[in-house]
């Protein structure tokens, strides 16, 4: 599983604050636990995590790798708010089994099982996530989600991750604009693989570029791919790619 970071925000402005950031409206705390993400003001990913009320504070796990420059990022905004922010010690568990106590549904699908934050080590249950993941197109920190990544086209509109209605939040014109002024031309999509393609392999389609393919799993993979070009005749180097109906 990938190594995470449980940061604990604290302080009377955290909800207001984390409400002007985030995609998300902070507001679903109250119903159990919240998938969001930080983007620059150009719209392009740079954090996706989960958020979990815990008292007065707000806990908020995060892929390690992002852990100390996301932390940083929101240092630099908070300037004179009454928010602190500091690692929680505490381990993500998940799994896909009978949930522990306190244990929350993972907001972005529901095969995706439970996540719990404990002073235990971290841990799961075994479960294949990457089968879960390819099987409905979710992407992953690090792999399908990366800098040069617009949320909608990595399809966080659909694993509740954003919220047109909430107000503004860094990035928000842009993707308010993506949403409802323009058409996607690339995205994330499920496909079927015939053959092996290391994951960040190049796919054509006649010859021409037409994606990259992901995480695979069982046959099938998830691929970002140029809608334009997508045929009946894709490659991932050796692999045949066909999408997903």
């Amino acid at each position: 599983m990938p190594n995470r970071r449980i940061l604990r925000l604290s302080g009377s402005d955290t909800d207001s604050f984390l409400q002007g950031l985030i995609t998300n409206d902070i507001a679903g705390l109250d119903n159990g636990m919240v998938y969001a993400a930080l983007l620059t003001p150009q719209g392009k990913y740079l954090a996706d995590f989960f958020l979990k009320r815990e008292g007065d504070a707000v806990l908020l796990d995060v892929a390690e790798g992002l852990a100390d420059g996301f932390a940083k990022r929101l240092s630099m905004y908070k300037l004179r708010a009454d928010v602190s922010i500091e690692d929680s010690g505490l381990n993500l568990q998940r799994g896909t089994g009978p949930a522990p106590e306190g244990a929350l549904p993972d907001p972005r699908h529901p095969d995706m099982g439970w996540r719990a934050f404990t002073a235990g080590a971290e841990s799961d249950d075994g479960t294949d996530w990457d089968e879960i993941r390819v099987r409905h197109c979710i992407p992953e920190t690090g792999i399908e989600l990366t800098p040069d990544s617009y949320i909608l086209e990595a399809g966080f509109e659909a694993l509740n991750g954003l919220d047109f209605k909430k107000g503004c939040y860094v990035g928000q014109e842009v993707t308010a604009r993506m949403k409802h002024k323009t058409e996607l031309r690339k995205g994330l999509r499920s496909v079927s693989v015939a053959g092996s393609a290391a994951v960040g392999t190049a796919i054509t389609s006649g010859g021409k570029p037409a994606g990259t393919l992901f995480t695979q799993s069982n046959g099938r993979g998830i691929a970002y791919l140029r809608l334009d070009r997508v045929g009946n005749d894709m490659q991932a180097g050796d692999a045949t790619i066909q999408l997903d109906t």
